[in-house]
Order: structure tokens, then sequence, then C-alpha cells
């Protein structure tokens, strides 16, 4: 999906700094968040990485790692139906008057279990569409839930540099007809194909991309045409 998460490219949001010997937490709430997200047994609708990417752009920006994670559950909870807005509030403002309330005794609620088998849909094959040395272009969309295909280079033309084993495809949205593992691949941009002429010399970037994201480059295509017509 679009939006302010997919920042490659962006300009005005300064450096990286990088902090050294940064600790795993920097506050004893971030660890408790984590074990949350990693023990939380409830549904998260469109996936943990499309309820991050869809927080309100100025708060997304505003908060920290962690913040991003608390807020995506809290919201993919209601959303879902296991709470309630004015529950979500009434509890907040209880524990605000008395932050040293008891925290409730409950036990897990027994959820049924759903199925996450094929739907009938093709399986990708194993077998690689594309060779190390092919030139490929990075499909033009724009899909409304969470994609690793980042929007800086949609419709790109790059070099398969190497390819990986099959793995599963984890967009919210299918690119294909198919479903389950398919062909990975590292695909080389050059910097000027990217960001224009006034790339930093020698510069490139390297996306690691399902097939479904490719397509091969359309003079390649015509190149092919041409050799089926001369033999004919």
């Amino acid at each position: 999906m679009d939006g302010i998460h997919d920042m490659g490219g962006m300009h005005g949001f300064g450096r990286i700094e990088i902090e050294e010997n940064e600790p795993v937490f920097h506050e004893p709430w971030e660890g408790r968040v984590a074990g949350i997200a990693r023990h939380l047994r409830a549904p998260i609708p469109g996936g943990t990485r499309y309820q991050i990417e869809s927080l309100e752009p100025a708060f997304y920006l505003a908060s920290s790692y962690y913040e991003k994670w608390l807020h995506a559950r809290i919201n993919a909870l209601a959303e879902s139906g296991v709470i309630t807005a004015s529950e979500f509030e009434e509890k907040l403002a209880h524990y605000r008057t008395d932050p040293d309330a008891p925290l409730p005794d409950g036990k897990p609620v027994a959820r049924e279990a759903t199925s996450s088998g094929s739907d009938g849909a093709p399986v990708a094959s194993s077998k690689p569409r594309f060779g190390v040395g092919d030139r490929v272009k990075t499909k033009q969309v724009h899909p409304e839930g969470h994609t690793r295909l980042p929007r800086y280079l949609r419709g790109k033309t790059g070099e398969v540099i190497r390819i990986y084993r099959p793995q599963g495809f984890q967009d919210h949205e299918p690119l294909s007809d198919h479903q389950g593992p398919q062909p990975m691949y590292a695909v080389k941009f050059d910097g000027k194909e990217v960001w224009g002429a006034s790339v930093e010399p020698n510069s490139s970037v390297v996306l690691d991309a399902w097939e479904a994201y490719l397509e091969i480059e359309e003079s390649k295509i015509e190149n092919r045409r041409s050799r089926i017509r001369s033999r004919g």
C-alpha cells in the first residue's frame, strides 16, 4: 500500500542517528509490548504490517518503534471486534485514575481455529522464470494491502544478479494467479535509473523481489520476437 511508511527516496527527514550500544528495549514497557505482540492470540485484520502501515501519518512519524506495534494491535483488536472503542477508553480512564489498580486475572478465551489451506488456486512453480543477467522490470502497482515492493522502485528496470530458493509470498494481496512459495531474486538497479542524473556516481540499489513483482523488460521481449520472426 502507498503510505508514509514507504519512505525510500523521500527527503527532509534528516540523517539517521545510530545509537552506540543500543539496548534491545529502552523502557520496560517496550518489552511488555513485544511480549504482547508475540503471544496475542487474536485476529489481526490485514496482518500486522498492514495495521502498522495504516496508522495516521503524523502519528506514524512521531511514534517510536514499539509505539507503532502497540497502537497497531489496539486498532486490530477493535477492528476485529475483540474489544470495542468504548471498552478500551473505559479501561484507559480507569488505569489513568488508578495506575496501581490490579490487572484483570482472566483466563484465555478459546478461539475456533481457522484453516489457512489452499483455496484451489495453482501453486507457483519452483522453477525460476528469470535467470542471472536477465533485464527485468518491476510492476507499476499500487495495492491497498501490505506490499514489500517499495514505491520508489516500481516501474524501474534492473538486472537479476542472484536467484534465491522459493519463499512464501508475504504481500497482503496476490500479484499473480499463484499462491504459496515462489522464486525470489536479487535485482540490481543502476542509481541513474532510480534517482536520475543527479545521483552519486557508481551508485546502485539491490532489491530482493518475489517473482510476482517482476516482468521481463519490453526490449527483451521485442528481441525475442525478432529472433523468432527471423527464424521463420
